[in-house]
């Protein structure tokens, strides 16, 4: 696999490797759970989903619980958590890509991604978007840092690593079919589940472009 970016190399080797060490477990898993809950609570009929970023499936589990009956899809770079994605979703829903080479040719009731938008290298934002638009056929849910204006900062010991925005507030600038329906925050020192200082943000595609 070859990469455009810095960001790519970085989220595919090791440093992605020893992520997903850091990222798993029953606490993970439940604060995911009740995050979940919150975030969809008005939406509806989500038979299907697709994670950018799934890693190796804490999200999907979650949402598993709540939707069992759901379809399933994720695209990961790094491999190692590629192939234990598939323990979670079937291997032919895994998609071992970059995000940057996805083609969204196909529509889910859900497209989402978490913690992702994050790490990509900025100049690569608009096509990320479009891609996420393209495979939302109703909702679209984007929880990631938010800063109202775009800033740097330094990630674990690495620079160019981690970018905050406002990535929702420009989804809706450029693409006016979809609509703000809900939006929260869940802090890293809340008393029984928390996150990582997550901003959520609910969009739905307006009902003439469904």
């Amino acid at each position: 696999m070859t990469f455009k970016t810095e960001q790519e190399e970085f989220w595919s080797g090791e440093f992605g490797n020893d992520y997903i060490d850091r990222n798993q477990g029953d606490k993970l898993l439940a604060s995911n759970l009740v995050m979940w809950a919150d975030m969809l609570k008005r939406a509806r009929n989500l038979d299907t989903c697709i994670e950018f970023g799934a890693n190796i499936g804490m999200n999907l589990k979650a949402l598993k619980l709540l939707y069992p009956e759901q379809e399933q899809y994720g695209i990961e770079i790094n491999s190692e958590a590629a192939d234990e994605l598939k323990n979670v979703i079937p291997p032919a829903n895994v998609f071992h890509s970059s995000i940057l080479d996805f083609d969204a040719d196909a529509k889910f009731d859900l497209s989402f991604i978490k913690g992702v938008l994050i790490h990509i290298n900025p100049d690569e934002l608009p096509d990320v978007y479009k891609k996420l638009v393209a495979s939302c056929g109703r909702y679209l849910l984007v929880a990631e840092y938010y800063n109202p204006s775009p800033v740097g900062i330094p990630y674990r010991g690495h620079n160019d690593r981690l970018f905050k925005r406002d990535f929702a507030g420009e989804i809706l600038d450029l693409y006016p079919e979809m609509t703000l329906i809900d939006y929260g925050f869940v802090y890293h020192k809340d008393p029984k589940f928390p996150q990582d200082d997550i901003n959520w943000f609910l969009m739905e595609r307006q009902a003439q472009d469904l």
